[in-house]
């Protein structure tokens, strides 16, 4: 069964993509156990799996890539907004945009609103680990592209 990335992807069978594909198999099998760590781990802790999918949407829409963000979205809503949902919201809105602009303020504020230590790594894993995904998909697509 393909992985997240190869199904996105959808390499035609012999082509460069595919065979590039297929020579960083590692590589594409690690990407697989670190979405599944991330996104359906056995503790969510106070990030339920439904709200790990719903905020991966929204990062990678922020990153422009609807494809990724229509795969997440089958799985997730985000719940209703309080204040710890507002904070989690603006956090992954900063760190997915404008991750330079992030200070420790910022992490304070979501302490503040009630998210836990553990919830705010969880949280930085799973933005960064759609990064990472926005990044390959890119880089996957322009070789696909290419004469």
């Amino acid at each position: 069964m393909p992985n997240v990335i190869e199904r996105l992807i959808g390499a035609a069978p012999g082509s460069p993509v595919a065979e590039a594909m297929a020579a960083r198999a590692a590589l594409l099998d690690a990407s697989q156990a670190n979405y599944d760590a991330v996104l359906t781990p056995e503790d969510p802790g106070g990030l339920s799996q439904p709200l790990r999918f719903a905020l991966a949407a929204r990062v990678a829409r922020l990153g422009g890539d609807a494809q990724l963000a229509a795969h997440y979205e089958v799985d997730g809503a985000l719940p209703e907004e309080d204040a710890r949902m507002a904070a989690i919201l603006r956090h992954v809105d900063l760190i997915a945009a404008t991750p330079r602009e992030a200070t420790r303020a910022d992490i304070a504020a979501l302490q503040a609103a009630g998210v836990a230590t553990g919830d705010i790594v969880r949280l930085s894993q799973l933005i960064a680990f759609v990064s990472f995904q926005l990044r390959l998909i890119a880089g996957l697509r322009l070789m696909g592209a290419a004469p």
